[in-house]
Parts: structure tokens; C-alpha cells; sequence
């Protein structure tokens, strides 16, 4: 799969659906969590096509999931839009956070 670096230098995912199922499964395993434990919001088959990248969760799903890890879904995200060390996120980081503050700052116009 291929990937390409936006103007923060933070790499996008051409695919971020497939990276999804990767950074899913990089949080579980990180909290020692199997594909059982989520048997109260999805099915193991389901998660386990998650992470395999063939299916695309919806964002209530990305909440339940997230939450049966125990991390912000934000946390996922990140991952699964190529966050994998501290200077990657600390780049993400000061660029949604530029994004935000310009939006709200438009809002408030």
C-alpha cells in the first residue's frame, strides 16, 4: 500500500481504511486484549476483517471499538493515519491542531 506525506510531513495513507484494521489491532494487542473481548459491540469475525483491512468500520463503531480497548477513538485514528513514533504524532498533533483552532476561530465570525 502506498502513502504520502502531507505539508506537516505526516504521512497520509492512500488507504486509511486498510491502515485502520492495523492500528486496531496494534492498540488491542498493546492492552493485551483478544478478539473475543469485543463480542459486546462486534462479532470476532468482524474485528478480525477490520484488521485484515477488508472491511471499513463507521464512526459509532470506531467509538465502541475504541472503548472496549480503552482509548480515545481519536487514539485509532491517529495510528491508522500513520503515527508511529513521537515525532510522527507530535507533527499530527500541531497540524489538527492548527486545523481546529482555525476553523473555531472562523466560527466565531
Amino acid at each position: 500500500m502506498g502513502s504520502s506525506e502531507d505539508d506537516s510531513g505526516v504521512k497520509k495513507a492512500i488507504h486509511p481504511q486498510n491502515q485502520f484494521g492495523l492500528a486496531l489491532r496494534l492498540a488491542r494487542k498493546s492492552k493485551n486484549i483478544s478478539q473475543e473481548s469485543f463480542d459486546v459491540v462486534s462479532g470476532r469475525t468482524y474485528i478480525s476483517s477490520l484488521e485484515r483491512g477488508l472491511k471499513s468500520p463507521t464512526l459509532e463503531k470506531v467509538d465502541q471499538l475504541a472503548s472496549v480497548v480503552g482509548v480515545h477513538p481519536l487514539t485509532v485514528l491517529a495510528l491508522s493515519y500513520g503515527v508511529k513514533d513521537k515525532k510522527s504524532l507530535a507533527k499530527l498533533l500541531t497540524n489538527v491542531e492548527a486545523e481546529l483552532i482555525e476553523i473555531l476561530d472562523r466560527k466565531s465570525d
